[in-house]
């Protein structure tokens, strides 16, 4: 039966939460061609764009680094003057490309997977120092990936820079008969351009090796169902914890209910199946409130609580069933039920009227309560 059981095999993609719990460890995927890859091309692109600036700040050290008169040579503070100008200007004029190359290392993670600080890849870990265990990843589908990759690399550029250096060969040639200020300049601009061919041949390399670390990454994440269902639990709760949480829920809610029944106006009943207590005053509300409801053992103790309080309970049954149907605890009844529910409290005000000042008993009404095709309509 082991044979068969599929939900051991990690077949699933894995959850958001897998992957947060990965990210947090460090586990992103990661292409380190597309990393050489934006840094060569960056790099060959600001070398050509701010090469020019460059070489004028680095030969105007030099010239000013070999201009140096009679008196600066034997003034020992001149010398230190001389090495603090030279090494600003030298500087500042690779500062840009510094900056360049700084910002292109820095963001270009971003692109795939992001940022992501772990002490977990850091921290120093035994099995890291075992032989058997670098073998395995030596000879592993990544570690003949990387094989591929850097045989592919070479393949590449080769053939790029063989067709660049055939097809710009008299370029090349005629570099010995230019003079020697233009000539240097003009084989700057050869090896930036050099470079920057051969750095975009990274391209394709970048563009293999990209979705394979993402589906490397999301293959080494996969989930059993297994472990699916278990993480469903340990997310949801499980079953009978939340079957526990939902009963101590309902008993705080019907406890807090109870206590206000004795606020409650009137008692409105089945008479013995459903009770709503119904609360209304005059200065304070629109319209009568539910304050509390239930229906059998709920509803008999709802009355109980009302006769401890000498609240009135007005048995109708349509009305009682209606209410209960369509009201909830802590909200105003429905509009339809305004008529009905009215002559009920009218009747209640006027009965503690009635008892208070020794009159006659009011007259029971018999409120109507409409159908559901009436009340939906």
């Amino acid at each position: 039966m082991a044979e068969h059981d599929t939900s051991q095999e990690k077949t699933e993609q894995p959850t958001p939460k897998k992957l947060r719990e990965a990210k947090q460890k460090g586990q992103i995927p990661r292409s380190k061609e597309l990393n050489s890859m934006s840094i060569m091309v960056i790099g060959a692109a600001g070398l050509l764009m701010l090469g020019h600036f460059m070489i004028g700040s680095l030969s105007q050290m030099m010239i000013n680094g070999f201009s140096i008169s009679r008196a600066e040579i034997l003034d020992p503070s001149a010398v230190f003057n001389r090495f603090g100008s030279a090494a600003w200007e030298a500087l500042s004029g690779i500062f840009p490309f510094l900056a360049l190359m700084t910002i292109v290392a820095i963001f270009t993670p971003l692109i795939l997977g992001g940022w992501a600080f772990s002490f977990d890849q850091i921290a120093l870990k035994p099995e890291r120092l075992n032989p058997i265990s670098g073998l395995k990843r030596i000879f592993s589908a990544k570690g003949l990936m990387e094989l591929v990759k850097a045989l592919a690399k070479f393949f590449v550029v080769s053939v790029v820079a063989a067709a660049f250096m055939w097809s710009q060969a008299e370029e090349f040639l005629n570099l010995g008969r230019e003079p020697f200020l233009q000539g240097m300049g003009h084989a700057a601009w050869l090896f930036g351009y050099s470079f920057l061919v051969m750095s975009l041949s990274l391209v394709l390399i970048a563009a293999i090796d990209v979705p394979f670390q993402i589906w490397d990454h999301s293959n080494k994440l996969k989930m059993t169902l297994q472990e699916v269902r278990d993480e469903m639990k340990e997310t949801e709760g499980r079953p009978e914890v939340k079957s526990k949480v939902r009963s101590l829920q309902q008993e705080m809610a019907q406890r807090r209910m109870m206590e206000d029944v004795p606020t409650a106006d009137v008692i409105i009943t089945n008479p013995t199946h459903y009770a709503v207590a119904l609360k209304y005053d005059p200065e304070t509300m629109d319209v009568p409130v539910v304050v509390a409801m239930g229906k059998d053992l709920i509803a008999l103790k709802i009355r109980e609580i009302a006769k401890q309080h000498d609240i009135e309970i007005f048995e109708a049954p349509p009305l009682a069933r209606t209410l209960f149907a369509h009201s909830k605890i802590g909200q105003e009844i429905p509009g339809q039920l305004y008529y009905a529910v009215a002559q009920v409290l009218a009747f209640v005000f006027q009965l503690h009227q009635a008892r208070e000042h020794g009159l006659d008993i009011p007259q029971r009404p018999d409120p109507y309560v409409p159908n559901e095709e009436e009340f939906k309509a």
